[in-house]
């Protein structure tokens, strides 16, 4: 297993690498200069070529790649051009937010698609089975920025019973930030209140996101529950008088769920990306809100360390889920032998 682990990291390291090269030549490449916003529409020519030179727009772009890579591995992300702050230090501040919505939301889309996937697969063809079918078709059609106006809409406006937009409610205050997670240091704190706040302040957004996450795990592990039940080791189970639920709850369900968990690791990358229009929605303080920040100033560096962060963390899920999934089928890390 530690060699299998050892591999699949070794293996992001490529990704990552080519991924600062290629987010550097898209940030040059794309119209706009960051120097000429920065200094305003009534700034003179010789204004933006000092600006130009001050943050080493000028020299050549193979020059500007080798700094930029050389910071990258000394772990230097420079600093934002619009607000001149450390970028590492405003992306500190707003990655647990988005991971916190992010995990959430993954947490649902799993908890509801795997029993609803095993739900449609033992009633196949029957009406369950029709709904999750249309459920699934629903939530890869439905677009997330439409449903977050309609839950914001029904739930917020007309009934009131969930928070419009925000992360916590400013009389409630913030526990002292622990770990960024507000779940997670509202407990620490011992605020119950605090903690109540801040998971009603999750759900609308983290429903938002999920949806489509949730139609992919339910279909994925339905596919696979039908395929397993096909098997000669069930029909086997099923005449040696095995139990209905020790049946398909432990060895069916089992291998059933391992496509699906490679789906998930997949699906994080996707809830990445698509906080960023729930996070503009919602006003939820995450990367994605900080990145259209970063878009709308051209400010590079922000943009740069933004990809390049939310590219580390979807390198380490993705290896995360690769154990998960070697340990829920032994057989996945022995093909590396």
């Amino acid at each position: 297993m530690a060699r299998y682990i050892l591999r699949r990291v070794l293996l992001a390291l490529p990704a990552l690498f080519g991924l600062v090269l290629l987010t550097f030549v898209l940030t040059r490449v794309i119209p706009g200069d960051p120097a000429a916003t920065l200094a305003g529409d009534s700034a003179t020519p010789a204004q933006i070529a000092d600006i130009r030179a001050r943050y080493g727009l000028d020299r050549p772009i193979w020059e500007q790649a080798l700094v930029h890579v050389k910071q990258v591995l000394t772990g230097d992300l420079g600093s934002s051009i619009f607000s001149g702050r450390p970028v590492i230090e405003e992306i500190g501040f707003r990655l647990p937010a988005t991971l916190e919505l992010t995990f959430f939301a993954l947490f649902l889309a799993t908890a509801i698609g795997i029993p609803l996937g095993v739900v449609a697969a033992l009633n196949h063809n029957g009406p369950v089975d029709q709904l999750v079918r249309l459920i699934s078709v629903g939530g890869l059609a439905i677009a997330s920025f439409w449903l977050a106006l309609m839950l914001q809409l029904v739930f917020a406006m007309e009934w009131d019973v969930l928070p419009l937009r925000g992360r916590v409610e400013v009389e409630l205050g913030t526990p002292p930030l622990r770990t960024g997670f507000l779940l997670i240091d509202s407990l620490l704190a011992g605020r119950l209140d605090q903690f109540r706040d801040a998971l009603w302040h999750l759900v609308l957004p983290a429903v938002t996101l999920c949806l489509p996450g949730l139609a992919s795990i339910a279909r994925f592990t339905r596919s696979g529950m039908l395929e397993m039940l096909q098997k000669d080791f069930v029909l086997y189970a099923r005449a040696a008088g095995y139990g209905r639920f020790r049946l398909y709850a432990i060895y069916v369900l089992r291998n059933a769920v391992t496509v699906t968990v490679t789906q998930i690791g997949l699906l994080f990358g996707a809830l990445i990306s698509g906080a960023v229009a729930v996070e503009a929605i919602y006003d939820w303080p995450g990367l994605g809100t900080y990145a259209v920040q970063a878009i709308l100033s051209a400010d590079y560096k922000a943009l740069l360390a933004v990809t390049l962060v939310v590219g580390v963390v979807y390198a380490a899920v993705n290896v995360l889920v690769d154990v998960v999934q070697a340990l829920v089928d032994p057989r996945v890390a022995e093909d590396i032998r």
